[in-house]
């Protein structure tokens, strides 16, 4: 089961954009930014390694509600609409946050998430699955988890860590391409050859790669904190049957680009582990139960 998620996937969309942008560039005037020393190159890759994970966060509410088809309760008009709403404002209030824009999308199975650029105007949006098949303690408590992750900052902070991976992809893979266009290839003109794009263009996928086992790897450090925070808001026990229900469930995950913004993940073995954006359900009920 894959374990990209959607602020990942937008990031490496938007960074490939730009390393295309700054490969036609290079093209153009017949240059590689690696040969006015590393200290410009490191600028150039900050820059657009933080510009794409920045304009992936700008854009991960309306990326979100369009890829999942939330719709986003403005004015609510059932008993569940209702009650929904206003467990979102409380949970708020209690952790101090502005009240966040509160969704529905169609699903049968159990899940919900949180996104957006700012702790005050973020989005929670729950399944229509995990309404129906979670008692209100329960599913009080998955919203209690949610509203953790914005309370924390995690969108912003997992913007930072991108950023900073996306700028040593960028600055490294551009080393990686100078050394085998001049050691391998014999490119002894003054601009770039042909090795140099190859070479950096693999190194960039490979090196993005192995980036994001560390993003991944905070992403599974923050549902320990948002389960911890979510017990805190609702109760420990609740919290405890929140996830032991997401386990007696059938697992169904959202679609790949949403699963780290989610309360349930599904599960994975072997190497998988270092691509999964949640623990596993027995850890995170395991660590709620000895805290």
């Amino acid at each position: 089961m894959k374990r990209i998620f959607l602020f990942i996937a937008t990031n490496l969309a938007v960074l490939a954009l730009l390393s295309l942008v700054l490969f036609v560039l290079e093209s153009a005037f017949g240059v590689h930014f690696g040969s006015g020393g590393y200290g410009g190159l490191l600028v150039m890759a900050a820059v657009f390694g933080f510009g794409g994970s920045l304009i992936s966060l700008a854009i991960s509410k309306w990326t979100a509600k369009r890829m999942m088809g939330v719709r986003v309760i403005t004015q609510p008009q059932t008993e569940q609409e209702h009650w929904l709403v206003n467990t979102v404002t409380r949970l708020a209030n209690q952790a101090g946050i502005g009240m966040p824009e509160v969704g529905i999308f169609d699903s049968p199975d159990m899940n919900a998430f949180a996104t957006g650029a700012r702790r005050n105007a973020a989005l929670v949006a729950v399944s229509s699955g995990l309404l129906s098949s979670m008692s209100r303690s329960q599913a009080e408590a998955v919203l209690g988890h949610e509203i953790t992750h914005v309370s924390n900052g995690d969108m912003v902070t997992l913007t930072l860590i991108q950023g900073v991976v996306n700028t040593f992809v960028i600055f490294l893979s551009r080393i990686i391409g100078s050394f085998v266009d001049r050691a391998i290839f014999r490119n002894d003109r003054e601009g770039a050859g042909i090795g140099y794009f190859i070479s950096t263009m693999v190194a960039q996928l490979v090196l993005g790669i192995l980036a994001s086992m560390i993003v991944m790897w905070f992403s599974r450090r923050r549902e320990f904190r948002a389960d911890a925070g979510g017990a805190s808001l609702t109760g420990t026990q609740n919290m405890i049957g929140a996830l032991e229900a997401l386990k007696r469930g059938h697992d169904g995950p959202l679609p790949e680009q949403m699963q780290a913004f989610a309360i349930n993940a599904g599960r994975a073995q072997g190497l998988q582990r270092l691509f999964m954006s949640h623990p596993p359900l027995d850890e995170r009920i395991a660590a709620l139960r000895n805290q």
